[in-house]
């Protein structure tokens, strides 16, 4: 199986149309067209649903489209890697990100990075923290900044200085508003929304066995679009503060949990992974920046 066969399927699987994507690979469309056969011929499976007008992936498709992506993702990441071997004033680094407000030690670091090293370059991938290790396990990854404690036996581990207070994202008009802080009587009944490794992890150091009386009535990656079934009056969302907007406008409001209830914050690397030059000037520099905040 060849990296080009790969970028042909993954360019069919986006455009849904093989003249389209063999326009945008300039190559001819029976070319393609014998490329994917071959490939299908290799696997033993239909990866392709063709209809009248369009192409749609079968299951072992998609399958192959997940796996395919992260494939051209270290590929690329290789070359990049070799190309920037003798290069210490640029290269790429790739960072994979869980969602918190501390991103900003990493978003204020990379901003003065660039001041020194112009042609440096970065690309992040979002996710939650299980979806993050496993990229920076398979080596697409250089760095992970994650929202539980990591892996000392085989991470190198940098703690941000703060971590991620936990609150209540509610409908504007609740009358939880009225309410400084929300305990855990005030939760009894809500239905709620919260992140799968929030529900399982961080929410029982908080409540304990207290947890199994609590309902949550559905689960997120991504605090955005819980925030957007709060808003609609489906439920309240557990999460941290300034992940979502409360602003006055904004319909929703932020009460912090009590007691309270904090995450640290780690950025993490494989140990004895091999870093490219600018990878290691980056993560030196943030070490230094991080101990003086």
């Amino acid at each position: 199986m060849e990296i080009r066969t790969l970028r042909y399927f993954m360019a069919i699987a986006r455009e849904e149309n093989m003249t389209k994507a063999a326009a945008l690979l300039h190559v001819s469309q029976s070319t393609l067209s014998k490329q994917m056969q071959m490939l299908e011929d290799e696997l033993g499976k239909k990866l392709f649903k063709r209809h009248s007008f369009s192409i749609s992936l079968t299951e072992e498709g998609m399958l192959l489209r997940k796996r395919a992506a992260d494939v051209l993702l270290l590929t690329d990441k290789i070359n990049a890697e070799f190309a920037a071997l003798d290069d210490i004033t640029g290269g790429n680094i790739f960072f994979g990100c869980a969602e918190t407000y501390q991103i900003r030690y990493l978003a204020n670091y990379i901003k003065e990075f660039k001041t020194r090293y112009p042609s440096f370059h970065y690309h992040i991938t979002s996710g939650d923290t299980e979806q993050v290790e496993e990229k920076l396990n398979a080596g697409i990854l250089d760095f992970a900044l994650i929202v539980e404690e990591p892996d000392y036996d085989n991470y190198n581990v940098l703690e941000l200085p703060e971590g991620d207070v936990w609150g209540l994202v509610m409908p504007a008009d609740s009358q939880l508003i009225q309410k400084e802080s929300i305990t855990f009587e005030d939760l009894i009944g809500l239905p709620l929304f919260c992140s799968g490794q929030g529900w399982r992890f961080d929410l029982p150091q908080w409540c304990g066995k207290g947890i199994e009386q609590l309902n949550l009535e559905g689960s997120f990656r991504l605090h955005y679009n819980a925030s957007v079934f709060v808003k609609e009056g489906l439920g309240y969302l557990l999460t941290y503060d300034k992940l979502c907007d409360t602003s006055p406008d904004s319909g929703l409001a932020f009460r912090p949990l009590c007691p309270k209830l904090e995450t640290k914050i780690y950025i993490i690397w494989k140990k004895g992974q091999l870093l490219t030059p600018i990878a290691s000037k980056f993560i030196d520099g943030l070490k230094a920046f991080v101990e003086d905040k």
